[in-house]
């Protein structure tokens, strides 16, 4: 007969073996899903692009077909997706089983610039990404800085001043300039109106002060003025 104590040292004989076993079959199923096919790459998914080809961001992504999806290195596709200058923001994960998705948020044209007769395309933050040769977007108004950029406190100044305006009144913006310093801020519309900006500040509060001046201008409550500054909100002069 087995004793009870024979018994406990066939199974002290024993664990080793079935821990190694096990180790074995957990590391050959690392090794499956870590280089096997079933878990590769089939599809990457490219979404948020409305301008920017998403061939583009394929080819920036550099994720290829076929590679094991554990091996995708989703933070440096993200990275050299970021790279391109069109790309404000760019997530880049995993879509299980067999797929890659990259969501990409473009950057919103602002304004545009001209430098040695190019025309480039910034946003909100003045960072220029792209050039155009025909018109402007829709709602894209003419910036006439010193030297424009993400860093400059005119470029900076004037972006303000348009995008505090309502979508209707920057309509009717067809150029902005500002000083050196941010200062003297001046809007100029279609219908030759010069606004008087004055210099960043309370660009909410200007820019719904001229709202109400251009809306009763319109509706013959005001008579047309060639200037109408409204670098003092509370203190509206027009001349």
């Amino acid at each position: 007969a087995v004793t009870p104590l024979a018994s406990r040292r066939r199974a002290a004989r024993r664990r080793p073996l079935v821990w190694a076993a096990a180790l074995l079959v957990a590391a050959a199923a690392g090794a499956f899903f870590w280089a096997g096919p079933l878990l590769a790459v089939r599809d990457v998914q490219v979404d948020g692009v409305a301008t920017l080809p998403a061939e583009q961001v394929l080819e920036a992504a550099g994720v290829a077909e076929g590679t094991p999806l554990l091996q995708v290195d989703v933070d440096a596709a993200a990275r050299r997706v970021a790279e391109l200058p069109q790309v404000a923001d760019v997530q880049v994960v995993r879509g299980w089983p067999a797929s890659v998705v990259v969501t990409v948020v473009e950057r919103t044209p602002l304004a545009v610039v001209e430098e040695a007769g190019r025309r480039t395309l910034v946003d909100a933050d003045g960072v220029p990404f792209d050039t155009i040769t025909g018109p402007a977007p829709q709602g894209v108004v003419r910036l006439e800085v010193a030297e424009p950029g993400p860093r400059d406190p005119a470029t900076r100044a004037g972006l303000a001043a348009v995008a505090a305006l309502p979508a209707d009144v920057r309509g009717r913006v067809v150029r902005v300039t500002a000083g050196a310093d941010g200062a003297d801020v001046v809007l100029r519309l279609a219908d030759g109106t010069s606004v008087a900006w004055g210099n960043g500040a309370e660009p909410e509060q200007k820019a719904a002060v001229l709202a109400g001046l251009l809306q009763q201008i319109d509706a013959g409550r005001l008579e047309p003025a060639g200037t109408l500054d409204v670098s003092e909100p509370d203190a509206v002069v027009l001349r």
